[in-house]
């Protein structure tokens, strides 16, 4: 799994393999059922601590992204999302609203982009 970490961002590590594994399933690139990865093999791929791995894999299973288990490690969870996440969801969209509204975003623009980004992947 090829992933690509900036190391000065300001987002942490494990929210950008979190991001990052999201984004590959929406996308499709990673289809429920794909065998991740194990902790210690993306570590050691990424150059980064097992802990930092481990803390995206458990963030993205409270999230119902994927399914994981001592025995068969972890795996992409089928489609749906849960309610934990559609409420994260509100309120990431609520702020991004909020910003674009104070610098002067049209309601319109907004509504593109999500329309875009929504769609991005569909050819």
């Amino acid at each position: 799994m090829i992933l690509s970490l900036d190391y000065s961002a300001d987002i942490p590590i494990y929210q950008q393999i979190r991001n990052q594994i999201v984004l590959g399933i929406a996308s499709g690139d990673l289809a429920p059922g794909t065998k991740l990865p194990t902790i210690r093999a993306l570590a050691t791929e990424l150059g980064i601590n097992m802990m930092t791995v481990s803390k995206a894999y458990q963030t993205l299973k409270s999230e119902g992204y994927i399914h994981s288990d001592r025995r068969s490690g972890a795996w992409i969870a089928p489609g749906g999302t849960g309610a934990a996440v559609m409420h994260k969801l509100e309120e990431s969209l609520r702020l991004i609203v909020a910003e674009a509204r104070l610098n002067g975003v049209e309601e319109e623009t907004i509504i593109e982009l999500c329309h875009q980004f929504y769609h991005e992947g569909e050819e």
